[in-house]
């Protein structure tokens, strides 16, 4: 198993969204709180999170089986039948547990898009989406609200190449998906599949991680392999003696770039060489080194 590493996010939200950011901080002296019952009240239908961390919401549950809820949950009147949930599904879904009847809320006017938005928002200012449900929030987004990958990274205070690396995910099976949702492979092994020429090799490459336990940059050497012919087979397979200081910088470009990097060094020269699959590929590292050519 491995752990999804901590990512923050850029100070376009605060500029952007801050109607959103004090959500969650109830003045109840301005707002009504009411208790409604769970039965009546479903979740943001919007919300990406797919997952939650049992342990944690054990250890909610018997909190508020003890001293009931503090912080009133942030709800919306449904348009087909009770309220949905704006902000506060854990301690929803924790009062459930606790086997509590109703909850203290508070009921606020929100359209689809403001739904949308929130529920994505405060997930990701918490972190607590895994990799692929993070690249699925984007994916809303730019449907749902019909914007671009730019105009998402704008919004998220995020670079598009951060956006489209996410999104990159979304083009893995369905089974692999499956493994990156359960953390069974991390989101660096993925994008190395996703290098795969031969498409059809990715579940089976991604069952060998898993069995074997490979790590990124021995998963690296094998896609090299096996997108390469035989007779250059040795020549990748030299880059295994490099000093740890250009194999360290080949993974964080590799990280980078989201594709197949090699540094070739001889008497501290060298040249960085970057693999790319496709037009679409090529542009997408293009913007990363943030080149762009004038129309003409």
């Amino acid at each position: 198993m491995v752990n999804k590493n901590s990512k923050g996010l850029g100070r376009g939200i605060d500029a952007l969204f801050s109607e959103y950011s004090e959500l969650d901080k109830i003045d109840i002296s301005s707002e009504q709180v009411q208790e409604i019952k769970l039965e009546d009240i479903r979740p943001n239908p919007y919300q990406p999170r797919k997952t939650f961390d049992e342990e944690a919401l054990n250890e909610l549950a018997r909190s508020i089986e003890q001293s009931g809820v503090f912080q009133p949950i942030i709800l919306r009147e449904s348009t087909i039948k009770g309220y949905e949930i704006i902000a506060g599904e854990r301690r929803f879904r924790a009062s459930k547990l606790a086997g509590k009847t109703t909850i203290p809320a508070i009921i606020r006017e929100f359209d689809e898009e403001k739904m949308m938005e929130v529920a994505v928002l405060e997930n990701l200012q918490r972190e607590d989406l895994t990799s692929l449900e993070e690249a699925e929030a984007y994916d809303m987004l730019m449907k749902k609200l019909k914007l671009t990958q730019e105009e998402v990274a704008a919004r998220l205070g995020k670079s598009r190449p951060y956006i489209a690396n996410y999104l990159r995910l979304l083009g893995l099976p369905e089974i692999v998906k499956q493994m990156l949702q359960a953390t069974d492979i991390s989101m660096g092994q993925a994008r190395t599949l996703l290098g795969l020429k031969d498409k059809k090799q990715i579940v089976k490459l991604a069952k060998k991680v898993m069995k074997e336990n490979l790590t990124v940059r021995q998963l690296e050497q094998l896609v090299n392999k096996m997108n390469h012919p035989k007779e250059e087979v040795e020549k990748i397979e030299k880059t295994t003696k490099k000093p740890y200081y250009i194999r360290e910088s080949e993974e964080r470009l590799m990280d980078k770039f989201g594709t197949s990097v090699i540094i070739h060094e001889k008497d501290q020269k060298g040249k960085i060489e970057i693999e790319y699959l496709s037009t679409e590929d090529l542009t997408r590292i293009l913007d990363v080194l943030d080149i762009q050519f004038d129309d003409e």
